[in-house]
């Protein structure tokens, strides 16, 4: 017996590297996995992928940031693979300058990606799981929203906000035996750090430099992050509600 077996799970942004990585780990502990992304093509890949392991999979194309996409790729995964159990909202974008540097049309999409789509994820699922008086969502926000980090202003006061949703998302639905918890990566070896680094323009210098800070001594991979989300997907942490967990490589350490 698998810790996810007979469970459904949709994991956003799962054409991607943290993504990929959670949905093969479900995959690997009995889940049928729905792979949620903007990118389809990235998106079968994975779950191609698992159904060549002997996984269930699907691949369905979802705009975050459009509610009737969120609500069209729901009712996909429902019907393939059955009412979802677990939510992983992973999906995630952002660019790296000062803040003075942006533009509002910048600050628009960062919000629409990072923080309403999000909401968009938990308003469709959560019904679902409140009438089934059970279920566990981790929601993906970052190191950023914890300590700051320069470059990163919209985006981390968006993943700030995933953090403050989370905990009164997991207030409101206790009862509901509903469980939300949050794993904040550190820099972690994906597109969106190399894109970082490339914004930093002396990308080998600032992959030196995150190194050095960190105690663990070197860059996080995608393969790091989903042992803890799955953690907080089982029923190992029935008992956990609410709570922050960075995978940093001891880069950030908050009580």
């Amino acid at each position: 017996m698998k810790r996810f077996d007979n469970k459904t799970v949709v994991v956003t942004g799962g054409g991607g590297g943290i993504g990929g990585a959670t949905c093969r780990r479900f995959s690997s502990e009995g889940a049928r996995v729905a792979v949620f992304d903007l990118n389809l093509e990235a998106a079968e890949e994975v779950a191609a992928a698992i159904r060549t392991g002997g996984g269930t999979a699907a691949a369905i194309r979802c705009d975050i940031t459009d509610r009737a996409s969120v609500d069209a790729a729901v009712a996909a995964a429902e019907s393939k693979l059955g009412p979802i159990d677990v939510l992983v909202n992973n999906a995630g974008w952002d660019i790296f300058r000062p803040f003075i540097k942006t533009e509002p049309a910048q600050w628009e999409k960062l919000v629409a990606i990072n923080l309403i789509g999000a909401l968009h994820m938990h308003h469709a699922v959560l019904p679902g799981m409140v009438a089934r008086k059970s279920g566990r969502i981790v929601n993906i926000s970052s190191d950023a929203a914890r300590v700051g980090s320069s470059g990163e202003a919209v985006y981390a006061a968006c993943k700030g906000g995933i953090v403050a949703f989370s905990k009164t998302i997991a207030r409101e639905h206790a009862r509901h035996g509903i469980n939300v918890n949050v794993v904040c990566p550190g820099p972690t070896d994906t597109a969106l750090f190399a894109d970082y680094k490339e914004g930093a323009g002396n990308p080998e210098k600032l992959e030196e430099a995150f190194r050095r800070s960190i105690p663990l001594g070197r860059i996080g991979q995608p393969d790091d992050l989903p042992g803890a989300i799955l953690f907080f997907a089982s029923d190992d942490a029935s008992y956990v509600t609410g709570q922050v967990l960075s995978v940093s490589g001891g880069l950030t350490m908050n009580g």
